[in-house]
């Protein structure tokens, strides 16, 4: 896997566009490290901060639990655990509770007995949209606890 320290001006124009992206403000940082995962995917790793980019899109790192902490987030039953780490999407019947989000934006999963962040997704309609749902999905699973991002960066030597 190739990977590369980019220079402090493309760090900064990277955390400005991950900041516009998902609307939170991020530390400054010097350097990021750029992991190439394959032609179309990425890890990046700075101080403070890991993220997934797919494509133009970029995602928090499920290890990075202060900044998950600034997106909203629905919190799901036990029994929907085992789904969420195989890649499933968050269905309805599943969420126990919720902050408030828009469709589109960024939705951290959090399982409700130990608190812990079990995925990344986009929310497919707003929470208020969800709120008057009683069947079908809500937030689109795009990295999770165990996919190939989880495991290909505990390989990573920071």
């Amino acid at each position: 896997m190739k990977s590369n320290l980019i220079s402090k001006t493309d760090t900064a124009n990277v955390l400005r566009e991950i900041s516009s992206q998902w609307k939170v403000e991020l530390p400054k940082i010097k350097n990021l490290k750029i992991y190439e995962i394959d032609e179309n995917s990425q890890i990046l790793v700075g101080e403070g901060i890991t993220a997934i980019k797919r494509g133009q899109s970029y995602l928090p790192f499920l290890s990075d639990v202060k900044i998950l902490q600034m997106f909203p987030s629905v919190t799901v039953d036990m029994g929907a655990v085992k789904f969420m780490c195989d890649g499933a999407n968050v269905m309805r019947p599943g969420i126990r509770s919720f902050t408030e989000f828009e469709k589109g934006s960024i939705v951290c999963v959090v399982e409700e007995s130990q608190k812990k962040f079990l995925a990344v997704g986009r929310a497919l309609v707003s929470s208020q949209e969800m709120a008057a749902m009683s069947k079908g999905v809500v937030v689109e699973n795009l990295h999770y606890v165990s996919d190939r991002f989880w495991e290909i960066k505990k390989s990573l030597k920071d």
